[in-house]
């Protein structure tokens, strides 16, 4: 069984389908705010539970030019303030150890970015703040090693964990999702999330920044669906090809709603029918987890 971690006033792992959604990088507060508010507005028509996200500083740019962001003081006040009027919970990514503790102090949800989480210091130091804490599966990972990672965390007595699958690296410049990396994850006991959006990326494709393919995000999103998980991650953006970051694999989010509907609508027949997860050597599908 998954057990149920809460974030803010938001439940994932409870039978609800959960949406992290909202820009890679918080760009300015006013269009952070109003993706805030749209996607809100998106959630609560198809009773979806929704946390923000936005990140105050992407540190692990193709290029030393690329746009990261306001910084960890600007940023944080940003996502106070968002959370304050959009009235829902906000998460947000961090790179370094002494991030976590600051980063408690305004937000409900710590992400740690793929290419970081055999970070001992910064999962640990992540953890020990108490927070929920999704922790995204590394591109070179296999997803039963992310139960050293769950371990880590347990060692500090937080179990509020969410566990991301975001892709595997597929040769040069290129990603693939093996949909049995959400089996496999699901027996660690912890709810699941899908990053649909990074999972479409090309990194570095572009030269001086990463690619992707948003194309691929829908029907990436339904199969995930179809296997189960409690929560779908995705980046959004009133216009993506104008994005400071990551706006080749982003949603536009005139789009988002029809996304959702869908994805939702294979979420709950998934459900009905039980996510898959990973029965023992020998043992027949076909029940629920």
């Amino acid at each position: 069984m998954v057990r149920t971690v809460r974030v803010g006033s938001v439940e994932i792992g409870s039978g609800k389908l959960a949406i992290l959604a909202g820009p890679c990088v918080l760009e300015s507060y006013n269009l952070a705010l109003s993706v805030a508010e749209t996607v809100r507005d998106i959630c609560a028509r198809l009773d979806l539970g929704y946390i923000f996200k936005a990140s105050f500083d992407k540190a692990n740019r193709t290029s030393g030019a690329g746009f990261r962001g306001p910084g960890i003081e600007e940023g944080l006040a940003m996502l106070g303030k968002i959370r304050e009027m959009a009235g829902v919970p906000v998460l947000t990514d961090i790179h370094e150890p002494w991030h976590a503790a600051i980063a408690a102090e305004t937000v409900d949800l710590l992400q740690i970015p793929a290419f970081l989480c055999r970070q001992t210091d910064l999962v640990m130091a992540a953890a020990r703040t108490g927070k929920p804490v999704n922790i995204k599966k590394a591109q070179f990972l296999a997803p039963e090693d992310m139960a050293a990672v769950v371990g880590k965390c347990a060692e500090t007595g937080n179990e509020n964990l969410l566990l991301c699958e975001r892709g595997t690296t597929f040769g040069y410049r290129n990603l693939v999702v093996d949909m049995r990396s959400l089996a496999v994850m699901r027996t660690l006991g912890y709810p699941l999330v899908f990053d649909a959006t990074h999972s479409v990326q090309m990194p570095g494709g572009q030269g001086t920044s990463s690619g992707g393919d948003r194309r691929f995000v829908l029907p990436l999103a339904r199969a995930a669906a179809a296997v189960g998980i409690d929560a779908l991650f995705l980046e959004t953006h009133p216009d993506p090809d104008k994005a400071l970051s990551d706006g080749p694999n982003m949603i536009a989010l005139a789009d988002l709603e029809a996304l959702l509907r869908q994805v939702k609508a294979v979420f709950d027949t998934s459900r009905q029918l039980g996510f898959v997860g990973l029965p023992s050597a020998g043992t027949p599908f076909g029940g629920r987890e």
